[in-house]
C-alpha cells in the first residue's frame, strides 16, 4: 500500500540515513486530523492517537520511529502535525479547496459530503513554512511532537462559501452527498504548544488566504 511504504518504510529510511550520516536533527510532516481520529476538538499533543484511516496509521507510525531514534540514537527528531493545508502552489493537493476551486472554475457544483457540519482546521502554507524553519533551527528535545494548525474549526459549509466569495461566485451551486466512510466528522486542533516551544502562531486568516490562492490558481492554473 502506498501510504505504508511512503510514511512507514519511507520515514524510516531516512531516519537511518540520517543516523548512518551523522545528522544530528530532523523534521517530520505528520498530520493531525487523520491520525487523532474521532476526538472531541480542539485536540492536542495530549490527545491519544486512533487514526481512522490507513493514512492516518501510517503517520503514526512514522512518529514512533522518530520516538525511537531519538532516544536509541540521540538524533534530535521533531514531528510536526499539519492541519489542512492550502495556499499558492497546491493545484495537485488532493483536498477540498483544490476541489472546490477548480469547480467553481469548470461551473460544476460544489460536492459536500454530509450536511456541510463537518469540520476542519487550515492553515496557510506560509505559516507552516514558518513552523518547519523554526523546528528545523531550535534546540528542542528529540522526540518532540507539535500541533501546528490555525486554532479555528471551518465546517464544510463555511468553506464553501469562503471559496464561492474568494472566487466572486457567492451563488455558485452545492450539491449534498452521503457522508463517506473513514472520514473525521469535526476537527480542529490546539498549536499552544508549539507557540510555547518554537514560538509558532498562525498569521495568514482564511479570509485573506482563500482569496490570494484563488488569484494563484487564476493566474497559474486557469489561465489556459
Amino acid at each position: 500500500m502506498l501510504n505504508f511504504d511512503v510514511n512507514v518504510v519511507g520515514t524510516f529510511r531516512v531516519l537511518d540515513a540520517a543516523r548512518r550520516a551523522g545528522v544530528e536533527r530532523t523534521v517530520q510532516a505528520s498530520t493531525g486530523g487523520a491520525l487523532i481520529g474521532d476526538a472531541t476538538p480542539p485536540v492536542d499533543e495530549r490527545s491519544l492517537p486512533k487514526p481512522i484511516s490507513p493514512y492516518g496509521a501510517s503517520k503514526l507510525a512514522g512518529e514512533g520511529y522518530a520516538y525511537a531514534f531519538a532516544k536509541a540514537y540521540d538524533l534530535r527528531t521533531v514531528a510536526l502535525r499539519f492541519a489542512n493545508v492550502y495556499g499558492p502552489w497546491s493545484a495537485r493537493k488532493r483536498g477540498a479547496i483544490t476541489t472546490f476551486f477548480n469547480r467553481l472554475h469548470s461551473g460544476e457544483p460544489l460536492v459536500i459530503y454530509g450536511d456541510g457540519s463537518s469540520s476542519r482546521d487550515y492553515i496557510h502554507v506560509d505559516d507552516i513554512s514558518s513552523a518547519l524553519q523554526r523546528a528545523l533551527e531550535l534546540d528542542l528535545p528529540g522526540g518532540t511532537v507539535l500541533h501546528i494548525s490555525s486554532g479555528v474549526e471551518t465546517t464544510a459549509q463555511e468553506l464553501a462559501e469562503l471559496c464561492r466569495a474568494a472566487a466572486g461566485r457567492p451563488d455558485h451551486p452545492i450539491e449534498y452527498q452521503p457522508t463517506r466512510r473513514g472520514e473525521v466528522d469535526r476537527n480542529f486542533a490546539n498549536y499552544d504548544l508549539a507557540g510555547k516551544l518554537i514560538g509558532y502562531a498562525p498569521t495568514i486568516a482564511r479570509e485573506e488566504g482563500l482569496p490570494q490562492t484563488w488569484e494563484w490558481f487564476n493566474e497559474y492554473v486557469f489561465r489556459g
